[in-house]
């Protein structure tokens, strides 16, 4: 994989990450149950993404 590609790759992930934590910041969520999305986005950026978009708040 060229360096094109896996940096396009990479700001695909940040800008995904950018709108779930925008989205869980703005969802009627608890307080604690965003800090926890938050979190989990920042330290797993693939695998919190794809568990925020499975499981999390969803209004």
């Amino acid at each position: 994989m060229g360096i094109e590609i896996g940096g396009l790759l990479g700001l695909l992930l940040l800008v995904a990450n950018v709108y779930a934590i925008i989205r869980t910041a703005g969802s009627h969520a608890g307080a604690l149950a965003k800090a926890v999305w938050i979190v989990a986005i920042l330290i797993l950026p693939v695998f919190g993404l794809l568990a925020w978009l499975l499981f999390g708040p969803k209004g």
